[in-house]
């Protein structure tokens, strides 16, 4: 579904370099523990210009909040994105543990939260 999305997505926007998209306003982000290890983010953005900013968005907040909770690891499950009214929001699920989880899609939470300071992407 997320695919389905970005591709829509790209469609309605005219192609940009780097240079030209448009600055990123990160929004907020709501944490919500749903069942032990499962949590689910909902973040906001204005500005951006892909479905995968707000992806990212989600999965340094992810990365942040496993280390918070004493775990080292994520497991994405889901990310569901859409834009209304030229506000991007993003639904996503993850799974966090203390070691690297069964799956394709983990995160090692130190590093992408490494990565998300560098990038200046702000986490819960």
């Amino acid at each position: 579904m997320l695919a389905a999305c970005a591709e829509a997505a790209r469609e309605d926007l005219p192609a940009q370099t780097p240079s030209e998209r448009p600055a990123l306003s990160y929004g907020g982000i709501e944490t919500r523990l749903l069942d032990g290890d499962l949590v689910q983010f909902k973040v906001a953005m204005a500005g951006a210009a892909l479905p995968e900013d707000v992806s990212r968005y989600a999965e340094c907040a992810a990365a942040q909040y496993s280390l918070i909770r004493g775990y080292g690891f994520a497991r994405h499950l889901r990310t569901n994105v859409e834009i209304k009214g030229g506000q991007w929001r993003g639904d996503a699920v993850y799974t966090i543990s203390a070691a690297l989880p069964r799956g394709l899609k983990t995160i090692d939470a130190e590093i992408v939260v490494q990565n998300c300071i560098e990038d200046k992407i702000p986490m819960v």
